[in-house]
Protein backbone atom coordinates (compact mmCIF):
# COMPACT_ATOMS: atom_id res chain seq x y z
CA UNK A 1 0.00 0.00 0.00
CA UNK A 2 2.46 2.37 0.35
CA UNK A 3 4.92 1.95 -2.42
CA UNK A 4 2.41 0.83 -5.08
CA UNK A 5 -1.30 2.84 -4.25
CA UNK A 6 0.23 5.93 -6.08
CA UNK A 7 1.63 7.57 -2.58
CA UNK A 8 -2.36 7.89 -1.92
CA UNK A 9 -1.31 8.57 2.18
CA UNK A 10 0.66 11.84 1.11
CA UNK A 11 -0.93 15.34 1.30
CA UNK A 12 1.26 17.26 -1.35
CA UNK A 13 -1.14 17.14 -3.92
CA UNK A 14 -2.90 20.43 -3.25
CA UNK A 15 -4.71 23.66 -5.48
CA UNK A 16 -1.41 25.81 -6.22
CA UNK A 17 -1.67 29.33 -4.24
CA UNK A 18 -0.64 31.03 -7.82
CA UNK A 19 -0.52 29.85 -10.97
CA UNK A 20 0.49 31.46 -14.34
CA UNK A 21 -2.16 34.54 -15.00
CA UNK A 22 -4.45 33.59 -18.14
CA UNK A 23 -4.37 36.26 -20.79
CA UNK A 24 -7.03 38.95 -19.07
CA UNK A 25 -9.13 39.12 -22.35
CA UNK A 26 -9.43 35.58 -22.68
CA UNK A 27 -11.00 34.51 -19.12
CA UNK A 28 -13.57 32.40 -19.81
CA UNK A 29 -17.00 32.82 -18.90
CA UNK A 30 -18.15 30.69 -16.00
CA UNK A 31 -21.75 29.67 -14.00
CA UNK A 32 -21.36 28.57 -11.07
CA UNK A 33 -24.69 26.38 -9.85
CA UNK A 34 -25.43 25.65 -5.87
CA UNK A 35 -27.17 22.80 -5.48
CA UNK A 36 -29.36 23.63 -2.28
CA UNK A 37 -32.02 21.08 -0.05
CA UNK A 38 -33.12 22.84 3.24
CA UNK A 39 -29.57 25.09 3.02
CA UNK A 40 -31.03 28.36 5.00
CA UNK A 41 -28.87 27.61 8.15
CA UNK A 42 -25.71 27.23 6.85
CA UNK A 43 -26.01 29.78 3.22
CA UNK A 44 -24.72 32.90 4.81
CA UNK A 45 -21.72 31.64 6.25
CA UNK A 46 -21.11 30.46 2.34
CA UNK A 47 -22.42 32.06 -0.61
CA UNK A 48 -21.04 35.42 0.25
CA UNK A 49 -17.93 33.65 -0.59
CA UNK A 50 -18.62 33.46 -3.87
CA UNK A 51 -20.56 36.79 -4.62
CA UNK A 52 -17.26 38.16 -3.20
CA UNK A 53 -14.98 36.04 -6.02
CA UNK A 54 -12.13 38.35 -7.35
CA UNK A 55 -12.70 36.56 -10.71
CA UNK A 56 -11.93 38.82 -14.13
CA UNK A 57 -14.16 36.80 -16.19
CA UNK A 58 -17.73 37.09 -16.47
CA UNK A 59 -19.54 34.78 -13.54
CA UNK A 60 -23.27 33.80 -12.71
CA UNK A 61 -24.02 32.31 -9.59
CA UNK A 62 -27.50 29.69 -9.87
CA UNK A 63 -28.34 28.89 -6.49
CA UNK A 64 -31.57 25.80 -7.45
CA UNK A 65 -33.67 25.24 -4.87
CA UNK A 66 -34.55 21.46 -4.44
CA UNK A 67 -37.84 21.36 -3.06
CA UNK A 68 -36.64 22.93 0.56
CA UNK A 69 -38.80 23.76 3.44
CA UNK A 70 -37.15 25.74 5.58
CA UNK A 71 -36.65 29.07 3.22
CA UNK A 72 -33.63 28.05 1.52
CA UNK A 73 -35.06 30.13 -1.67
CA UNK A 74 -35.74 33.39 0.33
CA UNK A 75 -32.30 33.28 2.35
CA UNK A 76 -30.42 33.31 -1.25
CA UNK A 77 -32.58 35.74 -2.69
CA UNK A 78 -31.87 37.79 0.37
CA UNK A 79 -28.43 37.19 0.21
CA UNK A 80 -28.10 38.16 -3.15
CA UNK A 81 -29.97 41.37 -3.06
CA UNK A 82 -27.56 42.65 0.09
CA UNK A 83 -24.49 41.93 -2.13
CA UNK A 84 -22.49 44.71 -3.52
CA UNK A 85 -21.07 42.48 -5.99
CA UNK A 86 -22.26 39.91 -8.27
CA UNK A 87 -25.39 39.06 -8.94
CA UNK A 88 -27.13 35.63 -7.94
CA UNK A 89 -30.16 33.75 -9.24
CA UNK A 90 -32.26 31.90 -7.79
CA UNK A 91 -33.98 28.72 -9.71
CA UNK A 92 -36.48 26.16 -8.44
CA UNK A 93 -36.21 22.73 -9.57
CA UNK A 94 -39.34 20.60 -10.86
CA UNK A 95 -40.12 17.37 -8.75
CA UNK A 96 -37.49 14.97 -8.95
CA UNK A 97 -38.58 12.62 -12.00
CA UNK A 98 -37.95 9.22 -11.74
CA UNK A 99 -34.77 7.56 -12.07
CA UNK A 100 -32.51 10.47 -10.83
CA UNK A 101 -30.89 11.33 -7.84
CA UNK A 102 -32.00 14.78 -5.92
CA UNK A 103 -28.42 16.32 -6.11
CA UNK A 104 -28.11 15.31 -9.84
CA UNK A 105 -31.49 16.57 -10.88
CA UNK A 106 -30.48 20.11 -9.19
CA UNK A 107 -27.24 20.28 -10.85
CA UNK A 108 -29.03 19.48 -14.08
CA UNK A 109 -31.68 22.39 -13.48
CA UNK A 110 -29.09 24.84 -13.00
CA UNK A 111 -26.37 23.58 -15.33
CA UNK A 112 -29.10 23.62 -18.37
CA UNK A 113 -30.86 26.72 -17.01
CA UNK A 114 -30.24 29.69 -19.77
CA UNK A 115 -27.39 31.14 -17.62
CA UNK A 116 -25.69 28.15 -18.06
CA UNK A 117 -25.94 27.41 -21.14
CA UNK A 118 -23.83 30.48 -22.62
CA UNK A 119 -20.90 29.91 -20.20
CA UNK A 120 -17.67 27.97 -20.63
CA UNK A 121 -16.47 26.74 -17.40
CA UNK A 122 -19.65 25.38 -14.75
CA UNK A 123 -18.66 25.34 -10.91
CA UNK A 124 -20.20 23.17 -8.75
CA UNK A 125 -20.68 23.21 -5.60
CA UNK A 126 -21.92 22.57 -2.33
CA UNK A 127 -23.90 24.68 -0.36
CA UNK A 128 -21.73 24.07 3.14
CA UNK A 129 -18.45 25.06 1.04
CA UNK A 130 -16.96 28.31 1.67
CA UNK A 131 -14.16 29.25 -0.72
CA UNK A 132 -11.55 32.09 -0.96
CA UNK A 133 -11.83 35.25 -2.74
CA UNK A 134 -9.43 34.30 -5.51
CA UNK A 135 -10.23 30.36 -5.73
CA UNK A 136 -12.02 30.64 -9.18
CA UNK A 137 -9.28 32.51 -10.16
CA UNK A 138 -6.97 29.75 -9.83
CA UNK A 139 -8.92 26.93 -10.13
CA UNK A 140 -10.12 28.30 -14.15
CA UNK A 141 -6.22 29.47 -14.67
CA UNK A 142 -4.99 25.64 -13.53
CA UNK A 143 -7.62 23.98 -15.83
CA UNK A 144 -6.59 26.40 -18.63
CA UNK A 145 -3.02 26.56 -18.18
CA UNK A 146 -3.26 22.35 -17.67
CA UNK A 147 -5.85 21.59 -20.26
CA UNK A 148 -8.46 20.11 -17.93
CA UNK A 149 -11.69 19.37 -18.96
CA UNK A 150 -12.41 18.77 -14.92
CA UNK A 151 -11.14 19.97 -11.92
CA UNK A 152 -12.02 19.40 -8.15
CA UNK A 153 -10.73 20.64 -5.17
CA UNK A 154 -11.51 18.05 -1.80
CA UNK A 155 -12.51 20.59 0.59
CA UNK A 156 -11.27 21.09 4.16
CA UNK A 157 -13.68 18.99 6.33
CA UNK A 158 -14.57 20.29 9.34
CA UNK A 159 -13.12 18.14 12.56
CA UNK A 160 -13.68 20.39 16.09
CA UNK A 161 -15.50 17.44 17.62
CA UNK A 162 -14.05 14.20 19.22
CA UNK A 163 -15.69 11.94 16.87
CA UNK A 164 -14.47 14.20 13.62
CA UNK A 165 -11.45 14.39 14.78
CA UNK A 166 -11.45 10.77 15.04
CA UNK A 167 -13.54 9.96 11.46
CA UNK A 168 -13.10 13.34 9.12
CA UNK A 169 -9.03 12.68 8.76
CA UNK A 170 -9.77 8.77 8.31
CA UNK A 171 -12.51 9.38 5.44
CA UNK A 172 -10.32 11.69 3.47
CA UNK A 173 -7.60 8.61 4.21
CA UNK A 174 -9.65 5.76 3.16
CA UNK A 175 -11.00 8.09 -0.03
CA UNK A 176 -7.43 8.65 -0.84
CA UNK A 177 -6.81 4.66 -0.99
CA UNK A 178 -10.11 4.10 -2.98
CA UNK A 179 -9.21 6.74 -5.40
CA UNK A 180 -5.37 7.88 -5.18
CA UNK A 181 -5.38 11.33 -5.97
CA UNK A 182 -1.97 10.80 -8.51
CA UNK A 183 -3.58 8.14 -10.30
CA UNK A 184 -7.28 10.48 -10.89
CA UNK A 185 -4.61 13.25 -12.62
CA UNK A 186 -2.90 10.37 -14.85
CA UNK A 187 -4.21 10.23 -18.63
CA UNK A 188 -2.69 7.06 -18.64
CA UNK A 189 -4.32 5.68 -15.64
CA UNK A 190 -8.18 4.17 -15.26
CA UNK A 191 -8.22 5.59 -11.83
CA UNK A 192 -10.57 8.72 -11.87
CA UNK A 193 -12.30 10.90 -9.53
CA UNK A 194 -13.73 14.40 -7.93
CA UNK A 195 -14.52 15.89 -4.67
CA UNK A 196 -18.19 17.27 -4.87
CA UNK A 197 -18.20 20.37 -2.99
CA UNK A 198 -15.72 21.87 -5.97
CA UNK A 199 -16.01 20.67 -9.24
CA UNK A 200 -15.22 22.79 -12.14
CA UNK A 201 -16.22 21.72 -15.54
CA UNK A 202 -16.16 22.37 -18.91
CA UNK A 203 -19.74 22.65 -20.54
CA UNK A 204 -18.51 21.83 -24.14
CA UNK A 205 -17.17 18.43 -22.42
CA UNK A 206 -20.18 18.12 -20.41
CA UNK A 207 -22.38 18.30 -23.16
CA UNK A 208 -20.25 15.79 -25.16
CA UNK A 209 -20.81 13.36 -22.44
CA UNK A 210 -24.28 13.77 -22.56
CA UNK A 211 -24.81 16.18 -19.62
CA UNK A 212 -26.11 15.12 -16.35
CA UNK A 213 -28.93 12.48 -17.88
CA UNK A 214 -25.12 10.17 -18.40
CA UNK A 215 -25.36 10.16 -14.98
CA UNK A 216 -28.88 10.61 -13.40
CA UNK A 217 -29.10 7.87 -11.24
CA UNK A 218 -25.82 7.81 -9.21
CA UNK A 219 -25.55 8.74 -5.53
CA UNK A 220 -21.69 9.02 -5.52
CA UNK A 221 -22.27 11.53 -8.87
CA UNK A 222 -18.92 13.52 -8.09
CA UNK A 223 -16.75 10.16 -8.78
CA UNK A 224 -19.00 8.85 -11.42
CA UNK A 225 -18.92 12.27 -13.50
CA UNK A 226 -14.81 12.27 -13.35
CA UNK A 227 -15.46 8.63 -14.46
CA UNK A 228 -17.49 9.54 -17.65
CA UNK A 229 -15.04 12.59 -18.77
CA UNK A 230 -12.07 10.21 -18.43
CA UNK A 231 -13.35 7.37 -20.21
CA UNK A 232 -14.42 10.08 -22.81
CA UNK A 233 -10.62 10.86 -23.34
CA UNK A 234 -10.78 14.23 -21.07
CA UNK A 235 -8.17 14.83 -18.69
CA UNK A 236 -9.24 15.57 -14.96
CA UNK A 237 -7.44 16.62 -11.54
CA UNK A 238 -8.23 16.54 -8.12
CA UNK A 239 -6.59 17.75 -4.84
CA UNK A 240 -6.26 18.68 -1.75
CA UNK A 241 -7.43 22.30 -0.47
CA UNK A 242 -7.08 24.06 2.77
CA UNK A 243 -8.55 27.03 2.33
CA UNK A 244 -11.56 25.59 0.88
CA UNK A 245 -13.85 24.40 4.18
CA UNK A 246 -16.63 22.88 4.49
CA UNK A 247 -19.14 25.05 7.36
CA UNK A 248 -21.13 21.82 8.13
CA UNK A 249 -20.52 20.00 11.31
CA UNK A 250 -21.22 15.74 12.02
CA UNK A 251 -23.46 15.84 15.42
CA UNK A 252 -20.78 13.79 16.91
CA UNK A 253 -20.60 9.77 16.01
CA UNK A 254 -24.00 9.93 14.46
CA UNK A 255 -23.30 12.49 12.08
CA UNK A 256 -20.46 10.84 10.49
CA UNK A 257 -21.91 7.07 10.19
CA UNK A 258 -25.21 8.58 8.40
CA UNK A 259 -22.58 10.15 5.65
CA UNK A 260 -20.42 6.92 5.21
CA UNK A 261 -23.28 4.78 5.59
CA UNK A 262 -25.58 6.25 2.79
CA UNK A 263 -23.40 5.59 -0.11
CA UNK A 264 -20.45 2.80 1.41
CA UNK A 265 -22.63 -0.57 -0.07
CA UNK A 266 -22.95 1.73 -3.53
CA UNK A 267 -19.49 2.26 -3.35
CA UNK A 268 -18.97 -1.57 -3.88
CA UNK A 269 -21.99 -1.82 -6.25
CA UNK A 270 -24.26 -3.54 -3.79
CA UNK A 271 -21.62 -6.89 -4.34
CA UNK A 272 -21.75 -9.34 -1.24
CA UNK A 273 -18.63 -11.16 -2.57
CA UNK A 274 -16.89 -7.22 -2.43
CA UNK A 275 -18.65 -6.62 1.14
CA UNK A 276 -16.87 -9.65 2.23
CA UNK A 277 -13.45 -9.29 0.78
CA UNK A 278 -13.60 -5.20 1.75
CA UNK A 279 -14.62 -6.35 5.47
CA UNK A 280 -11.74 -8.87 5.58
CA UNK A 281 -9.12 -6.77 3.70
CA UNK A 282 -10.13 -3.42 6.29
CA UNK A 283 -9.60 -5.95 9.44
CA UNK A 284 -6.38 -7.53 8.12
CA UNK A 285 -4.85 -4.55 7.32
CA UNK A 286 -5.77 -2.31 9.67
CA UNK A 287 -6.73 -4.69 13.38
CA UNK A 288 -4.36 -7.37 12.83
CA UNK A 289 -1.14 -5.59 13.99
CA UNK A 290 -2.59 -3.85 17.37
CA UNK A 291 -4.51 -7.62 18.15
CA UNK A 292 -1.07 -8.90 17.28
CA UNK A 293 1.19 -6.46 19.14
CA UNK A 294 -1.81 -7.10 22.42
CA UNK A 295 -2.04 -10.70 22.43
CA UNK A 296 2.28 -10.73 21.96
CA UNK A 297 2.56 -8.60 25.10
CA UNK A 298 -0.17 -10.62 27.27
CA UNK A 299 1.64 -13.50 26.37
CA UNK A 300 5.05 -12.56 27.66
CA UNK A 301 3.75 -11.05 30.93
CA UNK A 302 1.78 -14.52 31.44
CA UNK A 303 5.32 -16.46 30.41
CA UNK A 304 4.21 -17.68 26.84
CA UNK A 305 6.53 -19.41 24.69
CA UNK A 306 9.74 -16.22 24.07
CA UNK A 307 10.54 -16.83 20.61
CA UNK A 308 6.87 -16.84 18.75
CA UNK A 309 5.65 -14.15 21.04
CA UNK A 310 8.29 -11.84 20.23
CA UNK A 311 8.20 -12.50 16.41
CA UNK A 312 4.72 -11.60 16.97
CA UNK A 313 5.26 -8.55 19.09
CA UNK A 314 7.75 -7.16 16.44
CA UNK A 315 6.11 -7.92 13.31
CA UNK A 316 2.71 -5.94 15.08
CA UNK A 317 4.56 -3.35 15.58
CA UNK A 318 5.96 -2.59 12.37
CA UNK A 319 2.75 -2.92 11.44
CA UNK A 320 1.07 -0.67 13.25
CA UNK A 321 4.11 1.49 12.55
CA UNK A 322 3.76 1.53 8.71
CA UNK A 323 0.04 2.14 9.13
CA UNK A 324 0.59 5.08 11.72
CA UNK A 325 3.21 6.25 9.47
CA UNK A 326 0.96 6.11 6.35
CA UNK A 327 -1.80 8.18 8.34
CA UNK A 328 0.39 11.01 9.55
CA UNK A 329 0.27 13.27 6.59
CA UNK A 330 -3.41 13.62 6.90
CA UNK A 331 -3.54 13.68 10.36
CA UNK A 332 -1.36 16.55 10.75
CA UNK A 333 -3.52 18.06 7.51
CA UNK A 334 -6.22 18.65 9.92
CA UNK A 335 -3.64 19.72 12.89
CA UNK A 336 -3.44 16.43 14.68
CA UNK A 337 0.14 14.76 15.83
CA UNK A 338 1.53 11.29 15.08
CA UNK A 339 0.15 10.10 18.48
CA UNK A 340 -3.34 10.55 16.82
CA UNK A 341 -1.99 9.05 13.91
CA UNK A 342 -1.55 5.37 15.86
CA UNK A 343 -5.62 5.30 16.60
CA UNK A 344 -6.45 4.68 12.82
CA UNK A 345 -7.56 1.23 13.52
CA UNK A 346 -9.86 2.46 16.49
CA UNK A 347 -11.11 4.42 13.22
CA UNK A 348 -10.84 1.37 10.63
CA UNK A 349 -12.97 -0.64 12.60
CA UNK A 350 -15.47 2.07 12.68
CA UNK A 351 -15.71 1.80 9.12
CA UNK A 352 -16.03 -1.31 8.87
CA UNK A 353 -19.45 -1.38 11.09
CA UNK A 354 -20.23 1.26 8.85
CA UNK A 355 -19.82 -0.03 5.65
CA UNK A 356 -21.72 -3.22 7.34
CA UNK A 357 -24.26 -1.00 8.63
CA UNK A 358 -24.92 0.78 4.60
CA UNK A 359 -25.25 -3.04 3.15
CA UNK A 360 -28.16 -3.56 6.37
CA UNK A 361 -29.57 -0.31 5.18
CA UNK A 362 -29.68 -1.29 1.52
CA UNK A 363 -31.22 -4.61 2.40
CA UNK A 364 -33.99 -3.00 4.67
CA UNK A 365 -34.63 -0.62 1.37
CA UNK A 366 -33.69 2.77 3.13
CA UNK A 367 -29.96 2.89 1.50
CA UNK A 368 -28.70 5.71 0.27
CA UNK A 369 -30.95 8.14 1.72
CA UNK A 370 -30.46 11.69 2.29
CA UNK A 371 -32.20 14.82 3.10
CA UNK A 372 -35.21 13.04 3.32
CA UNK A 373 -35.09 11.09 0.03
CA UNK A 374 -34.31 7.43 -0.07
CA UNK A 375 -32.78 5.47 -3.26
CA UNK A 376 -33.74 2.35 -4.29
CA UNK A 377 -31.08 -0.05 -6.01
Amino acid sequence: MLLGRGWYWRTDVQLPTSLPDVDPDRWPTVTAVVPARNEAAVLPSTLPTLLDQDYPGRLEIVVVDDSSTDGTADVAAGLGADSTGLGLHVVAASPLPDGWAGKVWAMHTGATSNLARRCEYILLTDADIAHPPDLLRRLVGMAEHRNLDLASVMAHLRAATPFERLLVPAFVYFFGLLYPFRWSNDPKQKTAAAAGGCVLVRRRTLERIGGFESIRGEIIDDCALAARIKQAGGRTWLGLGRDVHSVRGYAGLSGVWHVVARTAYTQLAYSPIRLLGTVVGLLLTFLAPPIAVVVAGVGLLAGAALEPSLTALAVGLLGWGLLTFSYTPMTRWYGGSAIRAATLPLSAVLYVAMTLDSARRHYAGVGGGWKGRTYSR
